[in-house]
């Protein structure tokens, strides 16, 4: 990831080291990071944003209620 600016870090969509690292850091998967890129773009902040915007609970909680069904 560019860390010139914390504030406008971009990821590189080919590299899945970044993309990795961003999806840690945000509690998503790889796949929901790699949907967000395709949908907005580059910015780790758009990213963020679009991805908290797409679901209401973290992949955790997700997690702990399928496995009560």
């Amino acid at each position: 990831m560019s860390s010139t600016n914390p504030q406008s870090q971009t990821i590189d969509p080919k590299s899945a080291s970044d993309i990795d690292q961003l999806a840690r850091k945000l509690d998503a998967t790889h796949e929901q990071v790699e949907e967000a890129i395709r949908a907005v773009g580059t910015n780790a902040s758009d990213i963020e944003l679009h991805l908290k915007g797409s679901r209401s609970t973290t992949n955790a909680e997700r997690t702990d209620e399928a496995g009560k069904g």
